[in-house]
This record gives C-alpha cells, structure tokens and sequence, in this order.
C-alpha cells in the first residue's frame, strides 16, 4: 500500500510473467461515504485487490463505489468479482460502458473477455465528486481506449492519470503507443492534461512520480499535439 495524498491510496499488485514481474496499480480514495475503488484489476486477482485494502486498513465493507479508467481487462477483468464483494455501484465513461457491460466485446485482447457488468452511472466527463481529498474532477482523456478518464484533485495538484501516461525510471512519460488505440486523440488528451496544476501524478502503469504540468507539456509536444 502506498498513500498518494491525503486519503487517495495506491492499491498495488504485482504478479509474475514470462517476462518478469509487472505491477498494476489500482486506487481508493476515501470519502464521508465510504470508498471509492478506481479501477479493479485484472481478472482472477480481486483477492489481491482485497489484500491491498487490508494494508490500507479497509476491507470490502468500505467500498461504495468502483470508478473504472477504461474498458482494457488489466482494469475491468475483476470488476465482477469486486462488485461481488462490495455491492458497489460502477461508474464509467458513456463511452466505454457498451465494453463494461457485454454490449460489445473489449477493443484490446484476442477474444477472451472478462465477465460483463452493468454500469450503474454513465459519466461524460467534467463531474465533480466529494472526497476527503477534496473534489475528484473526471476529466475525459480518449486516446488509449475510448471513453478513458483521468481523474484530477486540485487541492492536493494530483493526477491520477491512468493509462493517459506512464511512468518509469527517468520519470514521467507518455502514452504507451504500443497499446494506445488512436495515438494522436492521446496526444491531445495530454495536453489537455498540461492545463491542469499538478504537482503529482500517479500511473497506472509506472506509480506514483513527481511531475508538474511543464513536464506534461513536454510529452504533448513529443506527441505533436
């Protein structure tokens, strides 16, 4: 367990491929409700989910919400599982909802999809949420899926990017082209990203760097947006 910011947690799992080890990084934030979870997990791992909330000192009984960044399984695969669990109420883009809950097949991946579910909430982007971190702000970042979100908290000048950025040993980086399905709607969701006043940005894939919106500016101009 990693603590973003005040009341906004990295619930981290890591497992093990031919390649290595990968980590995925999943999030809660705390508020006057209870938690809200952004994003699941890949499939087969909500016990791991589960874990990561222990060493937060929370369990499944906190969670109200599950808010998912976007439709790809190493985000939505265990959502079934978590809602299971919890009973919770799912949030996600209008756009990627129709991949959520069975209506289409997830653009990524050879076939195989993770279990359907309903999506309680349909969000367009621009909401804002009460936290114990201060407001949560959608902010609507298409380009590496459709319907992708990122989620920014002005008081605590977080991003919570999601596969909007990356992150890596030299810190933070781009979108990985390699997995991003329309490159140049990343590039400007990006610097759509630049506008905000961060000082923090946390990576799905990568962790939590520092980062201030200069450096998110640099990455858009790379991309050419």
């Amino acid at each position: 367990m990693e603590r973003i910011a005040d009341s906004v947690y990295a619930l981290t799992q890591t497992i093990e491929t031919d390649e290595g080890s990968r980590a995925f990084r999943p999030a809660a934030v705390a508020t006057d409700r209870g938690l809200v979870l952004v994003d699941a997990g890949l499939p087969g791992q909500a016990d791991a989910l589960g874990d990561a909330l222990d060493a937060a000192g929370f369990d499944w009984s906190d969670v109200r919400a599950i808010l998912l960044t976007h439709q790809d399984g190493d985000h939505a695969g265990a959502l079934a599982s978590v809602v299971d669990e919890t009973g919770a109420v799912v949030f996600a883009h209008e756009t990627c909802a129709r991949y959520v809950d069975g209506r289409e097949d997830p653009i990524k991946g050879e076939g195989d999809r993770y279990p359907p579910v309903p999506v309680d909430v349909e969000l367009v982007g621009g909401e804002r949420f009460r936290t114990d971190a201060g407001p949560m702000e959608v902010v609507f970042t298409p380009g590496h899926a459709p319907g992708h979100v990122s989620l920014y908290f002005p008081e605590e000048r977080l991003l919570v990017a999601a596969d909007a950025l990356t992150a890596d040993e030299d810190g933070l980086q781009g979108p990985s082209e390699h997995f991003t399905i329309d490159i140049d709607g990343a590039a400007e969701s990006v610097r759509r990203l630049a506008g905000l006043e961060v000082e923090t940005v946390h990576c799905y894939h990568g962790g939590t760097v520092a980062a201030d919106s200069d450096r998110i500016a640099e990455i858009a101009d790379s991309l050419g947006a």
